[in-house]
C-alpha cells in the first residue's frame, strides 16, 4: 500500500470495490396508497423485476414480452421483491392489466411459485392461465407441477374444491364457461385481473366477472408464500404486454 493512502482511505476504497462487484438490491416496494394498494410496476422500466435481456422491455407505458417461435424460451419476468423476500407474498390481491399484442400466444401470472429454473428464469406453481384462443384463460393451472402435479387445478366456470385426501369436487359457477368466455379480449384489447389469494382459497377474476374459485384443502397445497411472475411460454411468436400493477396484502384465512 502506499504510504501517502491512509488505512481510512485503502477502507473506503475497499468499500467501493465490494459493492461495484455485487449484483443490485431488488427494489424495495412502494408505500401503500389510501386504499391499502401497492404499486409494482412505475410505468417508465423494469426497476423492480427481474427477466432475461432481450425478452422484456417497457412500451408505451406498458411492460412488453416479445419473443419469435425460432427464438422462443419458456420463461418469466419475476417480481424482485417476491424473489428476496417470498414469505411475504402469502396473501393478497393482486390487480393486472394484460393485452396479447399478437393473434397468437400463451401466458400467465404466477403466484406462491418457485423459481425452478434460474439460467431461463423459469418458475413454475400455481398460475392464472392466460392463452389466445381463450381455452384455459381464467382456469388456475399448476405449471411445472410444483403444487403436486395437479395439471388444470380449477377451470374457468366452476368452483373446484380439493380435499384433504387430494380429491377434486367441481360445481359450476353462476355463469358457464362459454357464457365467460365471451367476456374475455383474447387479443387487441386490454383485460383487467383481480386474483384473491388469501388462505387456501384463490379467486380469478376477469373484467369484473370471477371466472373461477378455488379451495385447496389437499396436502399438496402450498399455502406459504413464493414468487410473483409474468409469463412467456415458449413455441410461440407473440407479443404481450401487462400495466397498471398493484397488490394490497391480506390477513389470510383458512376457510
Amino acid at each position: 500500500m502506499p504510504k501517502h493512502v491512509s488505512l481510512a482511505t485503502f477502507a473506503a476504497l475497499a468499500m467501493s470495490a465490494a459493492f461495484i462487484g455485487a449484483a443490485p438490491a431488488a427494489a424495495p416496494l412502494g408505500q401503500p396508497a389510501a386504499n391499502g394498494f401497492i404499486s409494482l410496476f412505475n410505468g417508465q422500466d423494469l426497476t423492480g423485476w427481474e427477466g432475461l435481456q432481450g425478452y422484456w422491455s417497457v412500451k408505451n407505458g406498458a411492460i412488453d414480452g416479445s419473443e419469435t417461435r425460432e427464438h422462443s424460451v419458456q420463461t418469466d419476468l419475476i417480481l424482485s421483491a417476491s424473489k428476496e423476500h417470498p414469505e411475504k407474498f402469502v396473501n393478497f390481491e393482486l390487480h393486472i392489466k394484460w393485452m396479447l399484442v399478437s393473434p397468437d400466444g400463451n401466458s400467465g401470472v404466477q403466484f406462491r411459485s418457485a423459481i425452478n429454473n434460474p439460467k431461463t428464469l423459469h418458475v413454475g406453481g400455481y398460475q392464472a392461465d392466460i392463452d389466445s384462443g381463450g381455452n384455459y384463460t381464467g382456469s388456475i393451472y399448476d405449471e411445472s407441477g410444483i403444487a403436486g402435479g395437479r395439471g388444470t387445478m380449477s377451470n374457468r366456470g366452476e368452483k373446484t374444491t380439493w380435499d384433504a385426501q387430494n380429491n377434486r369436487h367441481n360445481n359450476p359457477l353462476a355463469e358457464s364457461a362459454d357464457d365467460l368466455r365471451k367476456l374475455l379480449h383474447n387479443t387487441g384489447d386490454w383485460n383487467d385481473i383481480v386474483l384473491i389469494v388469501n388462505g387456501n382459497r384463490v379467486q380469478y377474476n376477469i373484467n369484473g366477472h370471477l371466472m373461477t374459485e378455488m379451495i385447496d384443502e389437499s396436502p399438496k397445497a402450498v399455502l406459504k408464500g413464493g414468487v410473483i411472475a409474468l409469463q412467456m411460454h415458449a413455441g410461440f411468436t407473440m407479443d404481450i404486454q401487462f400495466k397498471d400493477i398493484s397488490i394490497k396484502f391480506l390477513e389470510g384465512r383458512i376457510r
